[in-house]
């Protein structure tokens, strides 16, 4: 009998060891996993001016749109590490990026440009990236937050200090096909 609570103690700071060092786990693989998504923000956003740059010089009467871009990648940069506000200044920076895309159809020239052939390959290259490595981060969210969440490892991660922490989504009203609209 006197062993037993001892036992039992035992057991259950052990319980509690592996249950943190599962949560740090985690939680290390949601960080990597958001650290995956800047460094392929950054890179289209380091696309972005280059691409503006192409195509201005085939469009150069599309200067709102071009303003709109900047303004809108200046946001995106600023919106620095929460998931959320990142995910809707994103979302808002993809509309206007789709739109210079869309001008190559009115621009023969400009569609056969190699320069911008290139960026648009490199784009649409970067684009699947963010998406595969937004399916990740969020993949290591939802075990995070699931883990925080649920018995008996929330009894630990609450004295803990662990978090839950936001998904990375893109708006559904931002993530629509934008309304293109050239006038002549």
């Amino acid at each position: 009998m006197v062993l037993i609570i001892p036992a039992i103690i035992l057991a259950l700071l052990i319980g509690a060891v592996i249950i943190f060092n599962k949560l740090v786990s985690l939680r290390q693989m949601s960080e990597n996993g958001w650290s995956d998504i800047e460094v392929q923000l950054k890179r289209r956003a380091d696309l972005i001016p280059r691409l503006v740059s192409t195509v201005k010089g085939y469009a150069s009467h599309e200067r709102k749109l071009f303003e709109d871009v900047t303004a809108k990648r200046m946001q995106a940069l600023a919106a620095g590490n929460n998931p959320r506000e990142r995910g809707v200044a994103e979302s808002r920076l993809k509309q206007p990026v789709s739109r210079i895309m869309a001008l190559a159809e009115d621009y023969p020239d400009l569609k056969a440009s190699g320069n911008f052939l290139e960026l648009q390959e490199e784009l649409s290259d970067t684009e699947d990236k963010i998406e595969m490595a937004r399916r990740f981060y969020n993949g290591a969210v939802r075990e995070l937050n699931t883990k925080i969440e649920t018995i008996p490892s929330n009894l630990v991660a609450g004295p803990m200090g662990f978090k839950t922490r936001d998904y990375f989504e893109i708006d559904v009203m931002d993530a629509a096909a934008p309304d293109v609209e050239f006038s002549s």
